[in-house]
């Protein structure tokens, strides 16, 4: 029996390629010569993404038989989909099995952060300690946090910090309703309530350095900055002069606006712990995310319906 053929466009875990190989006939988009993706484009009915991705209306405009977009992953700010609304093409992405990975990690930066955990590390390391003791940090327990965007990454954040006695408030487009902290329409206004200001937005083109420069001056010289969710929220230019200038006390970082390449201005210092974009990067939650891959493209297959549609795609 022939196999359907899979256009494969980025970086997947290798168990998820092993497995999507016994099923399909996998094409490494990077690895096809132009002559042989125009001769293979008409054949390709599903697309595998991951949530980096940055599939263009050129690109699905190029594959005129597609029908489902796969994404691996929560995000899927890279894929245009107005093109593929307009082409008639599904999304899928992975959400819901990376919430609490993701959520964990958020309080990691934070306590690392405030907490100078990996300062303090180096701080041994170079034999500092024998002249004396290290400089006191910040509190985290009974501390505020706000929360900009409560979806369900922002709300597993919040039950955690309910763990830490944390006042919480949030910011979203509106008052949601079965969220019982109090909402702060303007995010400036919830940052200078705020001793730790927690990023959980998508990062989609309306978010683009949602976090400015004015934001920052709202949280202050005692607040510190979490992002957890795209470096493209973040306005970098204005957070590294925060960072600087002390116009903001600290930050935790697990993405940035040119990945890999992070800032040199954002490496080194004693106020900023950054991670390599790892907030769901466990065996447990990648394996689950690879197998709910697997199920929206079999759904597809089978039923032209999907596990986990975009949200763009539900029909309330």
């Amino acid at each position: 029996m022939t196999k359907l053929k899979v256009l494969k466009q980025a970086y997947l875990p290798s168990q998820l390629t092993e497995k999507l190989k016994e099923i399909y006939d996998i094409y490494e988009y990077n690895e096809l010569t132009s002559e042989a993706f125009s001769t293979l484009a008409k054949e390709f009915s599903i697309m595998i993404a991951n949530g980096e991705s940055t599939v263009t209306h050129e690109l699905i405009k190029s594959l005129p038989s597609l029908e489902l977009i796969a994404v691996f992953g929560v995000g899927y700010d890279g894929v245009d989909i107005h093109a593929a609304a307009e082409h008639h093409v599904a999304v899928s992405h992975t959400p819901g099995v990376l919430t609490d990975d993701v959520a964990d990690l958020a309080m990691g930066l934070m306590l690392s952060t405030s907490r100078k955990i990996v300062a303090a590390q180096k701080f041994i390391e170079a034999g500092h300690w024998q002249a004396g003791n290290f400089p006191w940090t910040r509190k985290v327990s009974g501390s505020r946090i706000g929360i900009v965007g409560m979806g369900r990454i922002g709300r597993a954040i919040a039950q955690r910090c309910e763990g830490f006695s944390m006042q919480i408030t949030y910011s979203d487009h509106k008052v949601i309703p079965d969220v019982n902290y109090p909402w702060v329409k303007d995010i400036a206004d919830l940052a200078s309530q705020s001793d730790f200001l927690m990023v959980c937005t998508p990062g989609n083109s309306e978010n683009k350095a949602l976090i400015d420069e004015k934001i920052l001056k709202a949280l202050g010289s005692d607040g510190i900055l979490i992002n957890i969710s795209r470096g493209s929220v973040i306005d970098e230019s204005a957070l590294v002069n925060a960072l600087q200038q002390g116009i903001i006390a600290g930050a935790g970082l697990d993405v940035f606006s040119d990945e890999p390449n992070v800032p040199e201005s954002l490496l080194h210092c004693d106020n900023v712990v950054v991670t390599p974009h790892m907030a769901s990067a466990t065996w447990s939650t990648r394996m689950a995310m690879s197998r709910l891959v697997l199920d929206n493209i079999a759904k597809w297959v089978e039923s032209k319906a999907l596990v986990t549609p975009i949200p763009e795609m539900m029909v309330s």
